[in-house]
């Protein structure tokens, strides 16, 4: 990656879920004039780059069963209101990036509706469809469920006196697109044309794993190529980052055709940490073995982490509420290499456990009776007033958890060594001691040795590197002759001259 990439890639992505976010128009849910509200806010905390999830037209609360891809629902707003996100967001150095589901469509998608009318249908072959006894042959009636999809039977009617299902990985009123239809690819392109040209910087693609069926999925990698040189060809600095939720073996592949993917991995080696306070999964190691796998299919490869986002546990309940805890998991996600990416509401603290609802409950700006902002589209189970400290007064408070994040952030962007997104730079340090993650971040200005206490105790640990000063310390920890003293989930970071 060149320079002048690394200077436009955003160094802190921010997820919105848009429903829960903030409420411009007091209807109780969140809309796109209540993000453009809060950009200022975005821009004060650090964040370069925000990805949106799906405000088309849609049946659902959540919006991933799309009904019109060239529309915006009207809860959410107006075409309009978009444009207006777009250059505002831009006018504070904000990326914008669209969640854009091409896996699927609604059943309710005139697409659909069309294609359920008969196998003579223009539309039908924008579908999978194969007789039961096809289906039999094939040995793929059921499929197992997988973190993304608790779908086993992924075969469905669309008519009682059928001959003929249609696949929908995800739900029955999920339809799968068949992406061998040239016709469905360029409709696709045409869509991503379309939110190009109104100012979007990018794309967070939906399910990029099964954008063909699992009998096919070979297929996939080779239509990423072809989606991001058609997207390229419409914008030259066009990001996208897919959802490819599986191993690294398997994720690998991928980064042919999408330079980003989230880094799933990642995330639940930091969560385990956060829960145990062991680094069992080597983590330093595994991120190592991890980016040769990534650079040998693409060596400019970008790996995205996170701490949660709108499918999972919130790690605000992964840590019990803890916030020492809820530092540590932020100090090691803005330290270690990679393109992060927070998702709303972590930088307070909030909480949520499954079923989906919970963990995209309201943001809270303020306590209750003067949140004007606040969404109400459902009564919270984890976050009220009592149990989320609402932002105005973490703001005000120097040693809260958003005050935490916004240190972080300004620290990540200012030391080239922690900013570098591409390649990613990671060495393993000298230090021994199961107590600690530490970790180098090499580079041609100054290398960076963190270290990160693990555990609920005080630890001491030697430093065998020569470094000259400290640029971040929590309680002011120091290095003594070679020697740091951290207390419970504290981290140090040292600097080279």
């Amino acid at each position: 990656m060149t320079n002048n990439q690394q200077a436009q890639t955003p160094k802190v992505f921010y997820e919105i879920f848009i429903r829960s976010f903030c409420d411009s128009n007091h209807d109780g849910k969140g809309d796109l004039k209540g993000i453009t509200s809060k950009l200022d806010y975005l821009q004060f905390l650090g964040i370069e780059g925000i990805w949106i999830t799906p405000f088309f037209r849609s049946n659902s609360y959540h919006k991933y069963d799309v009904i019109d891809y060239k529309s915006v629902d009207p809860e959410c707003g107006t075409l309009g209101d978009f444009e207006n996100l777009v250059r505002e967001a831009h006018k504070r150095n904000i990326k914008v990036l669209l969640d854009l589901v091409i896996n699927h469509t609604s059943s309710q998608h005139w697409w659909f509706q069309e294609a359920k009318k008969g196998k003579e249908n223009l539309y039908r072959n924008y579908y999978n469809w194969l007789s039961p006894a096809q289906i039999k042959a094939k040995g793929i009636a059921e499929r197992e469920a997988t973190a993304d999809s608790a779908e086993k039977q992924p075969w469905h009617w669309a008519n009682k006196a059928d001959d003929e299902k249609y696949y929908g990985m995800f739900w029955s009123e999920m339809p799968d697109l068949n992406m061998d239809n040239l016709k469905v690819r360029e409709e696709v392109y045409e869509i991503g044309r379309f939110w190009l040209e109104k100012g979007v910087d990018g794309f967070r693609m939906d399910a990029a794993k099964h954008i063909y069926p699992d009998w096919e999925a070979h297929k996939c990698h080779a239509f990423w190529q072809e989606f991001r040189q058609r997207m390229e060809s419409i914008k030259s600095d066009v990001y996208i980052v897919g959802e490819v939720w599986t191993s690294a073996e398997k994720i690998a592949p991928f980064f042919r055709g999408l330079k980003a993917n989230f880094n799933f991995d990642l995330c639940f080696a930091i969560q385990d940490i956060v829960k145990l306070g062991k680094d069992s999964k080597d983590i330093v190691s595994m991120l190592i073995s991890n980016y040769k796998l990534f650079s040998a299919e693409n060596p400019e490869f970008i790996d995205a982490t996170m701490l949660s986002n709108h499918d999972q546990n919130r790690i605000g309940s992964v840590a019990e509420g803890n916030s020492e805890k809820l530092k540590m998991a932020a100090n090691l996600l803005f330290t270690l290499p990679g393109n992060p990416y927070l998702y709303y509401g972590e930088e307070i603290g909030m909480k949520g456990k499954k079923p989906d609802e919970n963990i995209r409950e309201a943001f809270i700006w303020n306590k209750r009776s003067e949140d004007n902002d606040r969404t109400n589209w459902r009564k919270p189970v984890y976050n009220t007033d009592s149990k989320t400290t609402p932002l105005k007064f973490q703001i005000e408070d120097e040693n809260s958890l958003f005050n935490h994040y916004r240190k972080l952030i300004a620290l990540r962007k200012s030391i080239p060594a922690l900013a570098q997104i591409s390649p990613p730079n990671l060495q393993k340090a000298s230090i021994s001691n199961k107590k600690v993650v530490s970790f180098i971040r090499p580079h041609q200005d100054g290398y960076v040795l963190v270290i990160q206490n693990i555990t609920n105790e005080n630890v001491e640990v030697l430093v065998k590197e020569k470094l000259a000063c400290v640029i971040f310390s929590m309680n002011d920890s120091k290095l003594y002759g070679g020697k740091v003293k951290l207390g419970a989930y504290e981290m140090i970071v040292l600097q080279q001259e």
